[in-house]
C-alpha cells in the first residue's frame, strides 16, 4: 500500500506538469527513505582511491582528439540562480571579465573548439523553470551557437520538499514556489530522456557528452581529455583533481570495498564519526570537480534496463522551508548527485586532471579572484593563472550579495598577483588601483571606509600612494 505522504506527493507532481518517470525516480527515492536508508557511505567499507590516470600523462594523437570530439556534444549545469550571492537570475549570466559573463566565455570556448577542431559540439544548458527565459534571451546574442536538430536547453525536473515529521508535501502560503525544490544534480539523466535530448543526441549521431557546472570555467571542451574517454571505452568517467587543505570539506571518490566499484561520497553521506578521516587529504587524495562524461549508448541501455529510474543512491538533505528563514517548517529535499552516477556503470574510469580544469565561482570571494589580474582571457577564451591564485577572505556582512559586493568594487577589483591572501575585516569600498602584497589585511575600523586611488595593502595593513 502506498504511504499517504507518497500518494500526496505523487498527485502533487502529476497536477504540477512533473512527467511520469521523473514521479518514478522520486517515489523510488521515497521509498528509500521511507525505509530508513540515508545513503550514508562509512570510512570502514570504503578503501582510498589510488590508481589514476593522469592528464599530464596523456599522449592522446590529435586525430583521436579530433574524432573524439565530433562524436561529443557539452552540457553545462545551469539550474541555479545564485542566490547564495543574493541573485534572482541564472548566475551564468554574472560578468567575470569585463562585460562577458560566465555564459559569453563558455560559448567562446565552444567556438573555439569548432573553429579548431572542425567539430559540431553542441552546446546544451540543463536550465530549470526560474534560469531558462534569462538564459535563452542571453544565447539569443549568440545566433551561431544553435546546432541543427539538438536543442539550446532542457529543463531539469522538480519535485516536492517533504515535511521533517510525517514525509508528507510541505504548505507554505506565503510563497509556494518554496514547496519545490530540484532534485539534485542526478536529475541530469532523467530530464536527458524525459525531455526527448537524449534520443536527438543519439539521432544526430553523437556518442559521448562532456558536463561540467556552468559556473566552472576551467571545465572547457578539451580533445586530449576526450580522446581518453573515448579510447578507454569506458561507459562512464570522472575528472578528478588533487585534494588541499581548502578541499577537506566536499565529494571525493572510494572504492567500495564490497564490489571494488568506485563511488562518489558527499558531505552529506559521511558519518560524523567518519568526518575526520573522510577531511584527511593525505588518505583520500582525490577530489569530485564534477566534470564528468558518459557514453549516450551505454546511458540509454541503463535507463532502458531500470525503465528510467537509475539506481543512484539517495541524498537526504535536511532545510527549512524558507532557506532564508530558520524557523520555517523543518523539511527534507530528496536529492541525488550527478557524479554518484559512477556506481552505476560497471568499468567506469577517472582522470587526474590539472587544477585549471577546476575553477567554481560559489562565494563573491571566489569572484574576485576570478576578476582580477591573477587570471588571463586567452583569444581562445580559456582563463589562465598567471601566478598561483591567492585565498581572498572578504567581511561577509558586506561582501555577501553580488549587489554589495559590486558597490564596493565599482572601479574594479585590485591587483592581486604579488599577493598570497587578503583579508577584509569591515565595510571598505575600493577605489581604482589598489594593490594587494603579501598577506594583506585590512582591519574593521568600526564605520565605513575607503581604499584610495593607487593604495597598496599589505600585512600592515592599508598605505596611501
Amino acid at each position: 500500500m502506498t504511504a499517504p505522504g507518497l500518494s500526496q506527493a505523487q498527485q502533487k507532481m502529476r497536477d504540477g506538469g512533473v512527467h511520469p518517470t521523473a514521479i518514478d525516480v522520486f517515489s523510488h527515492f521515497y521509498g528509500l527513505l521511507e525505509s530508513g536508508e540515508t545513503g550514508v557511505i562509512r570510512e570502514c567499507d570504503v578503501d582510498p582511491l589510488v590508481d589514476v590516470d593522469r592528464q599530464e600523462d596523456l599522449e592522446i594523437p590529435e586525430e583521436v582528439g579530433r574524432d573524439a570530439l565530433a562524436l561529443t556534444a557539452i552540457i553545462k549545469l545551469n539550474g541555479g540562480l545564485g542566490t547564495s550571492m543574493g541573485m534572482d537570475k541564472a548566475k551564468s549570466l554574472l560578468t567575470v571579465r569585463g562585460e562577458e559573463s560566465f555564459l559569453d566565455i563558455i560559448v567562446g570556448q565552444v567556438r573555439h573548439a569548432r573553429e579548431t577542431s572542425g567539430a559540431r559540439l553542441p552546446l546544451i544548458f540543463m536550465n530549470s523553470f526560474r534560469t531558462q527565459d534569462d538564459t535563452l534571451a542571453a544565447l539569443a546574442k549568440h545566433p551561431d551557437v544553435a546546432v541543427e536538430g539538438v536543442p539550446l536547453d532542457f529543463l531539469q525536473n522538480r519535485e516536492p520538499k517533504l515535511r521533517a515529521d510525517d514525509l508528507s508535501p510541505v504548505t507554505w502560503e506565503a510563497d509556494p514556489t518554496l514547496e519545490w525544490c530540484p532534485p539534485g544534480h542526478g536529475d541530469l539523466y532523467t530530464a536527458l530522456q524525459t525531455s526527448g535530448v537524449l534520443k536527438d543526441l543519439v539521432a544526430q549521431g553523437f556518442r559521448y557528452v562532456h558536463v561540467s557546472n556552468s559556473d566552472n570555467l576551467g571545465a572547457s571542451p578539451d580533445a586530449a581529455v576526450a580522446g581518453w574517454f573515448a579510447s578507454s571505452g569506458a561507459p562512464f568517467g570522472a575528472e578528478v583533481a588533487v585534494r588541499t587543505p581548502a578541499d577537506r570539506k566536499g565529494g571525493h571518490q572510494v572504492v567500495r570495498k564490497s564490489d571494488g566499484r568506485i563511488v562518489l561520497r558527499e558531505t552529506a553521506q559521511t558519518l560524523d564519526e567518519d568526518a575526520a578521516a573522510a577531511a584527511d587529504i593525505s588518505k583520500h587524495k582525490f577530489f569530485n570537480t564534477n566534470n564528468l562524461w558518459f557514453d549516450l549508448e551505454a546511458l540509454t541501455t541503463e535507463l532502458d534496463r531500470t525503465n528510467g529510474v537509475l539506481q543512484l543512491p539517495l541524498i537526504k538533505n535536511s532545510k527549512t522551508v524558507d532557506p532564508a528563514d530558520a524557523s520555517s517548517t523543518p523539511v527534507i529535499q530528496i536529492e541525488s548527485a550527478m557524479g554518484a552516477a559512477i556506481e552505476v556503470f560497471e568499468g567506469a574510469v577517472v582522470l587526474e586532471v590539472d587544477r585549471s580544469r577546476f575553477l567554481p565561482v560559489k562565494t563573491t570571494n571566489d569572484l574576485l579572484v576570478l576578476r582580477s589580474d591573477v587570471y588571463e582571457l586567452g583569444e581562445d577564451y580559456l582563463l589562465r593563472a598567471v601566478v598561483e591564485a591567492p585565498l581572498v577572505d572578504l567581511d561577509s556582512r558586506f561582501y555577501k550579495t553580488i549587489g554589495t559586493f559590486d558597490a564596493r568594487f565599482s572601479a574594479g577589483a585590485p591587483s592581486l598577483v604579488a599577493t598570497s591572501s587578503l583579508s577584509v575585516a569591515g565595510d571598505w569600498t575600493f577605489e581604482a588601483g589598489v594593490t594587494a602584497v603579501g598577506d594583506a589585511v585590512l582591519s574593521d575600523t568600526g564605520a565605513p571606509s575607503t581604499v584610495p586611488s593607487g593604495a597598496t595593502i599589505s600585512a600592515d595593513g592599508l598605505s596611501e600612494a
